[in-house]
């Protein structure tokens, strides 16, 4: 049976809010706690972009290629806003951001060749294995010293940076349970070091996704390799300044109710990409 799309262009304002809405509400989760905010904006697009016509394997790359990229410059205004609430371990974030930097390349390159499918479906559990993970987290600490043991930062580098660089999300669904559990972060200082590893892991990401998509046939226009120029304007504007706003919000909320809500929305999300609901 022939399947037949919704019309709709990239033009149409219905296109033109969602991604508008979808920026800025995307925008304040990531400066709230501390993710990309891929979990978000890879679904949204993956499903807009289908009604536009496009095959479900180059929309899913697109998706995730886009969302990497709105993920840099918001998570660059995340970082900045929490390291003048002195809540960033640089050290630690640079020693992974590197390492996850070069991961993060690798998987894209791997997503560039995987089926829509299976892209979704591995996306779906990741997103909730990290909420499960958060959830049994507390989200304030009792004071103590983290991990000072760099083979720990090493293998979250990579963990952060390949996932980041496969799903398209900026690392911090996966970064802020390696941090509270294994490394002994607090949630506040786990938000804010989240923020400055995603600055390397979505620009190492973003490039796997221009390498990898350039002279790929069915692309739309405005397209650089696997990013959509009008898409990422769309997202990324009113994603940065919701980034720096959610960042104080952050230090005024209860760390616990902004847990609580963050693991609902990764459980929805999670299993809608699953096809679950």
């Amino acid at each position: 049976m022939e399947k037949h799309w919704i019309e709709m262009t990239p033009a149409d304002p219905l296109y033109l809010v969602i991604l508008i809405l979808t920026g800025a509400f995307t925008g304040v989760i990531s400066g709230l706690l501390g993710v990309g905010g891929g979990f978000i904006m890879t679904p949204v697009q993956y499903w807009l972009l289908q009604e536009t016509g496009l095959e479900p394997d180059i929309a899913i790359r697109i998706a995730l290629g886009t969302s990497l990229f709105v993920i840099l410059l918001n998570s660059i205004s995340v970082a900045l806003k929490y390291h003048e609430k002195h809540a960033v371990q640089w050290k630690q974030a640079t020693l992974m951001g590197i390492v996850g930097s070069i991961t993060s390349f690798g998987g894209a390159a791997v997503a560039s060749r995987l089926s829509a499918l299976t892209l979704s479906t591995i996306f779906g559990i990741v997103v909730i294995i990290g909420a499960l993970k958060i959830y049994v987290t507390p989200a304030v600490r009792e004071n103590g010293e983290i991990s000072s043991n760099q083979m720990l930062y090493i293998l979250a580098g990579v963990s952060i940076g390949f996932f980041s660089g496969l799903l398209g999300i900026g690392g911090g669904v996966i970064a802020i349970p390696i941090m509270l559990i294994f490394l002994h972060f607090d949630m506040r200082k786990a938000v804010g070091t989240s923020s400055a590893v995603i600055m390397f892991t979505s620009f190492g990401g973003s490039i796997g996704y221009i390498i990898n998509g350039i002279g790929q046939p069915g692309l739309p226009p405005y397209s650089l390799g696997y990013i959509n120029l009008i898409d990422w304007i769309l997202l990324v504007i009113p994603g940065f300044f919701g980034a720096r706003k959610g960042a104080d919000i952050a230090h005024v909320v209860n760390p616990e109710h902004l847990k609580h809500l963050f693991v609902l929305l990764m459980i929805y999300v999670g299993l809608k990409m699953i096809g679950i609901i």
